[in-house]
């Protein structure tokens, strides 16, 4: 008789396994399958055949510790990247390792509100939560650092196989790459590449992911920070569409300012001219000596409307970024270097105020208004300084007493009611990278700053004021400029180390900016200044856009905004729709759903403006690296920027180049590091090394990729001789050297290791 088969109408059927694995939140094993739907004993054999059939359909996946999940899900604990903030103010995360053709799943990031909220960029280990749409929960285990994700490098060949030395100086370890991960990348190319899987202690393995150019090339030096920090380079076809589709402006309803002889100032290299001056005395007989100006700001909401492809792209970008060879613009470029760019003789159209000041230079009234110039001019910072010291050419001959005089008189009445103001008066020189006519780099200076300059700053700031107090007066919504006082810390901090310069700073005050600028004061020379500043600049703030006015402690200025360039910057465009709908100016006023979103978006564009300033600075430390390969060997003055167990960071006087004097470099002695006075003190010579001592460098190593330089002292001093005058020092030498004399005719005594004087002392006790 043949058995009868046992009946599996008590078990599930396949589809019903497959919808449980679905629905399940994270990934499972058979053991909760089997407890779920109560399988025990021989009839685990139906339910590993029909999880084995899904797996080979293709509807399952198998994960670590043979966990079950539907095919393309997450594992239940991953790397993830913060990519936008939602409307809500809610994170929006992608999987790191994502490798599908299709679009990565949408991660929620959920934040306790315990530490701060995730920003754009942030890298997570977070745990998953699936959710029935497919969508994830994510709960954050810990922050991870930038290293987590691609590196980019350069990528050298050896043998078959090859490595990558990261751009970023804080991966000390090279990158091993085999041939078949290599994409043929060659020599001294630069590659973006991804960590492999392997052992914490050998060299990590990497595969590259892109090609990025030759790292000889000028032109990719700019193009290792725009891959770094993800800055996004390219239009998608949709806002360049609107781009094309811009079209120049008519008088209309603006008020027409193209009989006023408006100019622009900008610098000899500027990619865009965003504001235009006028000024002249106030002919109203009560305020006499007084003065009127004009700053035009280009109309750029007139183009870029709210929920427009522009203005996504704009949006996430935050702003322009500028490197020593190109920009990375906020726009495209037939907005930002035509239709929204004041360039002379031609209509453009712009958002204007009009001011009045005093002889004293306090501000009596403003207005704004819409309107179309037309500027005269477009004028360098050279061209109009020495036009105003009578050193006049070809272009500003004519405009020298109508145009630029008033200008400068305007200016001068400014001056005295900042004076009064004392805002914080820093001297933080500029890196000027100059070209030569083949594209090479030809010098490294500072840039030179000219009264022009400060004439340019000050009517840029009194029109940044008049947009925040018109907001401020109306109760309409403003994207403020803040920048709140300095912790109690930092002044702790700053307060040791000015002391070491004799630079006197009492502790626990309540600090102001005229405290800092009586600081400043008593620096000894430009040199000295500048360093001055730097430390004074290290011990503020982060400035940062805000929709809450919480003033702006380095200006002084209770209402600040930003308002004079919205082609580089999202912050000014803001201002501008919220000024257009307040005074009721026309199309391409704020939005109310846009201004519900005003702390998300300035938290992201605060972001994006730190992400540019550290990709500016490493490139033009690069591409001062690149300038200086060549003058290895040659000496050097510079004035020591900070000290630490490692050595001195110095900067070089001629180029304001970054530089460390590792503390091996420093002579024959032991170095003792002081870390309140700021200074190494060499325990056989005595010799101290502190911040602010000048001192002759020779330029040992410069290493282009990381834009990092080495130097060693070449000044001696006290007969101690630097390694830079005796090369040829070695181990034996230096050990001779640090050994005491001994007396003739006494036998120094002998020794043992300390195992055997135990041995010894067993040996001779009773």
């Amino acid at each position: 008789m043949t058995p009868k088969k046992p009946s599996r109408d008590h078990l599930p059927t396949k589809e019903q396994v497959r919808a449980f694995i679905d629905e399940s939140e994270a990934p499972v094993g058979k053991r909760e399958i089997g407890r779920a739907f109560n399988i025990k004993g021989a009839d685990r054999i139906y339910l590993k055949k029909i999880l084995k059939e899904l797996v080979e359909e293709g509807h399952l996946e198998k994960g670590r510790k043979r966990e079950l999940s539907p095919a393309g899900a997450l594992p239940s604990v991953t790397v993830i990247q913060v990519d936008r903030i939602d409307k809500d103010g809610e994170p929006i995360a992608k999987p790191v390792s994502w490798q599908e053709d299709s679009k990565p799943p949408l991660i929620y990031v959920l934040h306790p509100g315990r530490t701060q909220a995730p920003g754009i960029g942030d890298r997570l280990l977070a745990r998953l939560a699936r959710q029935r749409d497919g969508s994830y929960e994510a709960r954050v285990i810990r922050r991870l650092e930038a290293s987590a994700g691609p590196t980019l490098g350069v990528y050298t060949k050896i043998g078959k196989d090859g490595r990558v030395q990261p751009t970023n100086r804080k991966l000390k370890k090279e990158i091993v790459v085999r041939e078949e991960n290599s994409m043929g990348a060659q020599s001294g190319e630069v590659v973006l590449c991804d960590i492999l899987p392997g052992k914490a202690y050998a060299l990590p393995e990497g595969r590259v992911t892109q090609r990025v150019g030759p790292m000889g090339d000028a032109a990719s030096l700019s193009l290792i920070a725009i891959h770094a920090h993800g800055i996004p380079d390219k239009f998608d076809d949709a806002a360049i569409k609107e781009a094309l589709a811009a079209k120049p402006v008519t008088l209309g309803k603006r008020t027409d300012l193209r009989g006023l002889p408006l100019i622009t100032i900008d610098p000899e290299d500027a990619r865009d001219r965003d504001d235009a001056v006028w000024a002249a005395p106030d002919d109203d007989p009560k305020n006499k000596g007084g003065w009127q100006a004009i700053v035009a700001i280009a109309d750029v909401a007139h183009y870029v409307a709210h929920g427009s492809a522009l203005d996504r792209t704009a949006k996430e970008r935050g702003n322009s970024v500028y490197f020593p060879d190109r920009v990375v613009p906020m726009l495209p470029h037939e907005l930002s270097s035509d239709l929204c760019s004041l360039h002379e003789n031609v209509d453009r159209p712009v958002m204007a105020v009009q001011m009045w000041f005093n002889a004293e230079g306090k501000k009596l009234r403003h207005k704004f208004m819409r309107g179309l110039i037309r500027s005269i001019a477009s004028l360098t910072y050279r061209q109009a300084q020495d036009a105003h010291e009578g050193l006049t050419d070809d272009k500003t001959d004519m405009l020298a007493a109508e145009v630029i005089e008033p200008l400068y008189g305007t200016y001068a009445a400014l001056k005295k009611a900042r004076s009064c103001r004392q805002p914080l008066d820093l001297d933080l020189p500029e890196r000027r990278i100059e070209f030569g006519e083949d594209g090479f780099i030809k010098a490294v200076h500072k840039r030179e700053r000219f009264e022009a300059h400060m004439l340019i700053e000050e009517f840029m700031i009194q029109a940044n004021v008049s947009a925040a107090e018109t907001l401020v007066q109306m109760k309409r919504p403003c994207m403020f400029r803040v920048h709140e006082p300095p912790a109690t810390d930092k002044m702790i901090g700053l307060h040791e180390t000015l002391a070491e310069m004799n630079i006197s700073f009492a502790k626990g005050q309540v600090v102001t900016t005229e405290t800092f600028n009586r600081i400043l004061a008593q620096a000894d020379n430009d040199i000295d200044r500048e360093l001055v500043s730097s430390l004074v600049l290290r011990s503020q703030s982060q400035a940062a856009y805000s929709p809450d006015n919480l003033h702006h402690f380095g200006l002084h200025l209770s209402n600040y905004a930003h308002f004079t360039s919205p082609i580089r910057r999202y912050a000014d465009l803001l201002v501008h729709r919220s000024l257009i709908a307040a005074l009721k100016l026309g199309d391409g006023g704020l939005k109310e759903e846009e201004a519900l979103e005003f702390t998300e978006i300035g938290t992201q564009i605060s972001a994006t403006e730190r992400r540019a300033m550290v990709a500016e600075r490493e490139t033009t430390d690069r591409f001062t690296a690149v300038f200086l390969a060549n003058k290895v060997g040659d000496i050097f003055q510079a004035k020591v920027s900070g000290v630490t167990r490692a050595g001195l960071f110095l900067t070089l006087d001629d180029s304001g180049a970054d530089a460390l004097a590792p503390i091996s470099t420093l002579g024959n002695d032991f170095f003792n590091f002081d870390p309140e006075k700021h200074m190494l003190v060499g325990k056989r010579t005595g010799r101290v090394f502190r911040l602010a001592d000048r001192l002759a460098v020779r330029l040992r190593e410069v290493d282009i990729v990381t834009g990092s330089m080495i130097v060693e002292i070449e000044d001696g001093q006290d007969g101690d001789p630097s390694p830079a005058r005796h090369p040829t020092t070695d181990r034996k030498t230096r050990r001779i050297a640090k050994s005491p004399a001994r007396k003739p005719g006494k036998k120094k005594k002998r020794t043992l290791p300390k195992g055997k004087k135990r041995a010894r002392r067993r040996q001779e006790s009773p």
